[in-house]
This record gives C-alpha cells, structure tokens and sequence, in this order.
C-alpha cells in the first residue's frame, strides 16, 4: 500500500507544494487594488490599457488561471460550447468534432465533449447535463435525441443539429449533408459504368439513410432499371456476410452496390473477396461518407464525400451568429461529390 509522506510546516520553501495563485498575489505583483485586478480578469470595462496590459502580465508571471465558471457569473457568458455526440468512433464524426473544436478556438472558446453512445435516452441525459453547465451554446452530432429534449434545450441556448434528425425544432439550426444528390451521385456514376443491375443495402432506417435509398430508387427509375434488389439490417444479423452470400447464391445477382455508410460497404467488399467475388469486375461497391476506412481497404473505396470539417466550423458560426441575435431558424445542406476509387473503377486510385 502507499503511504502518503507530510510535509512539516517547517520543510524548505522547494520541498513543499505550490499554493495556487489568487487575486490577491496578482494585485500585490502588479501593484494594483483587488478591486481593480478583478475586474480587468474578469474582463470587464473600467480598466486602462496600461493597468489591463499590467495586469495580464503578472497574471501570466504567476500563473494564474481565470475559473471560467466565476468569470461567467460576472460576463454572464463562459466562452465554452457543448457538443453532443452520438459515436465518437466514427471517422465522420470525428472530423466533424475536430472542425467544431478549430471554429471555436479561433474565436477564443472552449469545446466540451460528452459522448451518449447510440441510446437516445442517454444522449438526452447528455444534453440536459451540458445545459446545467451553463454552456453558451450547444452542438448536436447525433440525429437521434428526442424531438422534445431538442426543443427544450432550443429556447435555453443557441443549439445546432449536425445530421439529420426526422424533425427539427423552428428553435434549433441545422447543418446536414444533401443524402438525395448524394444517393444519385452513386448509382448514376455506377450506371454510367454500363451497370443496369444495382442493389441498395441499408445499414438502419435513420432519415439520412432513408433519402439515400430513395436517391437510388428515383435514379434507378428514371434509367429505367430494376430497383428490387435491396439489403436491410435485421436484428444483430452480419449484413455484410448476408449480402455476400446472396450475392454467391443467386443466380443474377447484382453487379453493383449503393451501400449505405463506408463502414458497412468495406465490410461487403471483404464478404464478397472472401467469397470469391471479384471487386470490382464482378461486383462494383459505393460507400457514403469518404472515411479513413475508404482508403485503408484494397481495392480503395468509391465513395460519397461530405465535407466534415466544414459542416462543423459552420456550426460554430451558426452558434455565434445566435449569440449576436439572430432569432430565426437557419437550416444549411451541404452537396457532397462522388470519389471514385478501385472499388468501382479497376484504374482508379
């Protein structure tokens, strides 16, 4: 077990622990009253800029930090967004999150993150503990907290939905991908290749997902093609190895796939290899999203691109403008573009 060691009273200045510096010792540095030193910390008006510029300066010599949550009571602002995550494991996600975090920081503020996994309940419980904070400003990455829960925290803060929730309160912004061009991008670029076999398989039945698929099956229709091929995730079940066996199966198979998320097309294009299906000679696949994993995967992924970073800068500017006094509802869609990669194409890279 560790015993922890006391140190006397009497113990040389260097052998015991550093006090954290106050008001007090920065107003004694700087040679200016509490009053005075508090108030320019606190960033209010009142203060010359020789006695401000004094004042940092010996706040920066002893290093003392501001507690954000005191300097709040007095601007009545923190300087800190919330953001709301639904699966931090997600490339896409992650790179919204990065986005949101270099937005903020350029303009001074702080980022907290708190992640609520796939649990719509959870999630919510996340929103209603960043808004017990006393946050500025929050930032949704997830299309799947109660409607409700979005509406109440609305007419609190400033709120923005990354994503693309089934309905979105008149009291919340919202930054989303364009699913429709996106889906159409996919399976034109695949009936372009002389594909007039395409199957759409679905990895859950969220709203993004749900305008990808009828992308695919308005596309399909006006080519005049066949659009009864279609995969959906069922319970726990392997979609990827269901997929693959269907496709070994039957007899006229597709040749190409619109596959949902990259996620889920990467893990067809493994099924399919292991199989003895040739990608893309014998089975084209697009994925959605343009991840890490669309390059990380041989042959390399055709797949959907959002821009992410993007998507989560202008979050930060829609928070912002919220703060200035915007009160109307600002709704942004975003169009992807299609990169074409081995797994449709066998020259491309």
């Amino acid at each position: 077990m560790t015993k922890l060691a006391l140190v006397p009273d009497n113990a040389p200045a260097n052998k015991r622990p550093k006090k954290k510096p106050t008001i007090i010792d920065v107003a004694e540095r700087s040679g200016l009253s509490k009053s005075l030193v508090a108030r320019a910390l606190a960033g209010r008006d009142g203060v010359s800029k020789s006695s401000r510029e004094r004042i940092l300066r010996a706040a920066d010599e002893l290093g003392y930090q501001r507690n954000a949550w005191a300097r709040s009571l007095v601007k009545g602002s923190t300087q800190i967004f919330g953001v709301v995550a639904t699966d931090i494991s997600s490339t896409y996600r992650l790179e919204v999150i990065v986005g949101i975090e270099d937005a903020a920081a350029s303009r001074s503020y702080t980022t907290i993150l708190a992640h609520g996994r796939r649990d719509p309940e959870v999630l919510a419980q996340r929103l209603d503990q960043m808004m017990e904070l006393g946050v500025d400003g929050m930032i949704v990455a997830s299309s799947r907290i109660p409607t409700d829960r979005l509406t109440r925290a609305g007419e609190r803060m400033p709120v923005v939905v990354v994503g693309r929730p089934d309905t979105v309160p008149d009291s919340v912004d919202l930054i989303r991908n364009d699913d429709e061009t996106g889906g159409a991008l996919a399976t034109q670029h695949l009936i372009d290749l002389g594909h007039t076999h395409i199957g759409f398989v679905a990895s859950s039945d969220r709203a993004a997902i749900r305008a990808r698929e009828g992308a695919w099956f308005d596309t399909m229709t006006a080519a005049g093609l066949n659009t009864d091929w279609i995969a959906r995730r069922n319970g726990a079940n392997d979609l990827a190895q269901v997929v693959a066996d269907r496709i070994a199966n039957e007899s006229e198979p597709p040749t190409a796939l619109v596959v949902s998320t990259d996620g889920l097309a990467a893990a067809i294009v493994g099924a399919a290899v292991d199989r003895g299906i040739a990608v893309p000679d014998e089975l084209a696949v697009v994925g959605y999203n343009n991840s890490a994993l669309a390059t990380q995967i041989r042959p390399a992924l055709t797949s959907v691109d959002q821009p992410r970073g993007q998507m989560g800068a202008t979050a930060v500017e829609m928070l912002f403008e919220r703060l200035g006094g915007r009160t109307t509802q600002r709704i942004d869609v975003v169009e992807p573009r299609l990169v074409v990669r081995g797994s449709t194409q066998p020259d491309a890279r």
